[in-house]
């Protein structure tokens, strides 16, 4: 049988190491075994920074330091709802969402 690998740090496989990850069986007699991230970088992958607030326009997001900073949302334009309106609103919600950084 042949077995085709996809290793992350190893060009050939290692005797008596153990490689954790999947292994398909493409045919009657191929495999193909692809070998999983380590948990190291799925930990900080999986790693998100948290919205505070959430806003029709504005986003305000806490980095990992405790800093505080806004993302805009992408606006859905309409005949009754352009781009000087988005200003408008995005403009109101940064005004009520400065409160956080002062309380926290």
């Amino acid at each position: 049988m042949d077995v085709k690998t996809y290793l992350r740090n190893d060009h050939i496989t290692q005797i008596g190491k153990d490689y954790s990850g999947v292994l398909n069986r493409d045919s009657d007699y191929h495999y193909t075994f692809i070998e999983d991230a380590p948990k190291e970088n799925l930990i900080t992958m999986v790693r998100r920074s948290p919205h505070i607030y959430k806003g029709t326009c504005v986003n305000v997001v806490r980095r990992a330091d405790g800093n505080l900073y806004p993302t805009f949302n992408r606006p859905k334009y309409s005949e009754g709802f352009g781009f000087q309106d988005f200003c408008i609103a995005a403009a109101k919600e940064l005004i009520e969402a400065s409160s956080l950084g002062e309380n926290n």
